[in-house]
Parts: structure tokens; sequence; C-alpha cells
């Protein structure tokens, strides 16, 4: 990580949204009617909320370590990321700039920039606003901006964030999804260890998918979803998710790391595969 400091003038899910069906002998994916959902626009939809989720962590972790010494012994951005930090009338400026392609430490490819500001903290919270610029993560580009609400120090004392997010994320076949909503991280583990690789996140909060073949999805968490840094999905809690009249509870499990979760729809099971 190159870190340059200038001063002037005295800086997921989640994939909670899929809903497939599959052959009961696996042999082939079909549609479920009973969801209302065919297999080409499940995959859409998780594989955006996915990067809407990475694209996140991304953003609080770069925060996280430049203000609260979160990756003073091992940071989560490697020699190919450029941090930029300038400070203007207390106002201080933060631009990521990773370039024509850089891995994170994560195995996250991304290239482009994230602009990222903040003003003092005040009564031990901050706002911290965030952007995109040509910016790329996974082979999708990803637009919009969004808001983080930062307390250091929650009820329980712990680090939490609460995203508002307004995103439109293009996939390489052009297909678009628009993403907004709402995410409260609660950083439950690893906190002042100083490296990422600890990192456990409780998420809860409500958002919407839309694609651009009319395609659409809500999701509201009704049991948090757990995030542990090295796993690529979350390893438990449980959403609701809405389309159309169709509601089905998609639950991720009892604590392991895999990448199936089962949804319930009218009493019947479905286990899913998710993608990172």
């Amino acid at each position: 990580m190159k870190l340059k400091i200038v001063k002037s003038g005295f800086v997921l899910l989640l994939t909670a949204l899929f809903v497939a069906s599959c052959s009961k002998d696996d042999s082939s994916v079909t549609q479920d009617q009973s969801t209302d959902l065919t297999v080409e626009e499940t995959q859409k939809s998780t594989d955006a909320d996915a990067t809407t989720d990475q694209v996140l962590f991304v953003v609080e972790t770069a925060y996280a370590e430049l203000e609260e010494e979160a990756g003073r012994a091992a940071s989560l951005f490697s020699d190919c990321v450029t941090i930029t930090v300038s400070i203007e009338n207390e106002v201080t400026f933060v631009t990521l700039d990773f370039g024509l392609g850089c891995e994170l430490q994560n195995g996250t490819i991304v290239s482009g920039k994230i602009h990222i500001t903040y003003s003092p903290i005040q009564n031990g919270t901050r706002t911290i606003n965030y952007s995109f610029e040509d910016f790329v993560i996974n082979e999708k580009s990803v637009e919009g901006e969004g808001t983080i609400y930062r307390e250091r120090y929650n009820a329980s004392g712990n680090p939490q964030s609460t995203f508002h997010y307004n995103l439109l994320v293009t996939f390489s076949d052009g297909l678009t999804a628009t993403l907004n909503g709402v995410r409260d991280r609660e950083w439950i583990e690893g906190v002042g260890s100083g490296t990422w690789l600890d990192n456990v996140f409780l998420v809860t909060g409500h958002w919407n998918v839309q694609l651009s073949n009319g395609h659409s999805r809500s999701a509201l968490v009704i049991e948090a979803l757990r995030r542990e840094a090295t796993c690529h999905y979350f390893v438990s809690g449980v959403v609701k998710v809405t389309r159309n009249d169709v509601v089905g509870l998609l639950n991720f499990g009892d604590g392991t790391c895999d990448n199936l979760a089962v949804l319930t729809v009218n009493g019947e099971e479905h286990i899913i595969t998710l993608h990172p």
C-alpha cells in the first residue's frame, strides 16, 4: 500500500437477494414457478448484491485502516493501491487509486478510484461520503454514491457503520442493476488487532435491486447475517426475500463457511448455490 498525505489550506449478502431452484437430481436447473424467478435473473441479482457487499467492505476497511489503525499489522490493501489523503478546512479527502488493475489481499480484483470524504468526529460519530470513478470490481462496473454514519462505539462498545447507498452495477453483457437500501454493519470481533483477517461483522438492514430487464426484488434481514472477513459468504442469518407477492425465507446456515443457503417458500425448501 502506498500512502501519500497532503495538507493544504489551514476519505455485502450480502448475497441475500437470490432465489433459485434445482432439479431433484441436480442434473439440470429449471425455473421454479412458486418463486416467480428465472435462473438468469436469480444469478444476476445475486451477483449484483454480492458486488454491493464487496464494495462497502472495501470502503469501510479503508476508513478504519486510516482513522482507527485497523490495518497496522496487516492491511487489506496491497502495494498496487495508491492512497492519497489531503486535509482542507478540517475536511479530509481520501482517494483510493487502484490503477488499471489491482488485487487486494483477499483476492478481490479492482481498478479505477474510490473517493471518500469526512469531517471531524462529533460526539463519537462521523458522517462519511463515498463515490466511484471508473471503478470496476471483479469485472463489474460500479457507479453511484452513498453515505456512512460511523459510530466508533455503539451501545455494545463496538464500531458500527450504517450505510445508505444508491449504486448502478453494470455486467459484462450490458445488463444493469440498480441497488439502494440501508445496511448496518456491527464489527463484533477483531477490533484493535491491526489486521483484517480476524474481522467479523453482523449485518442487518433492508434493500432493493432492480435489473434493467424489469426484474426486481426486496429483502429484509430478520436474523442478523454473520460475515467473517476470510469467507466470501455469509455464514449464518436469515433474510426475508420478496418478489412480487411471493415471500421466501433465505437461511445462510449454522456458521459454516460454504456456498449454500436454504430458501423456504410455502413450506418447501430449495437448496441455493451462492456466488462470491
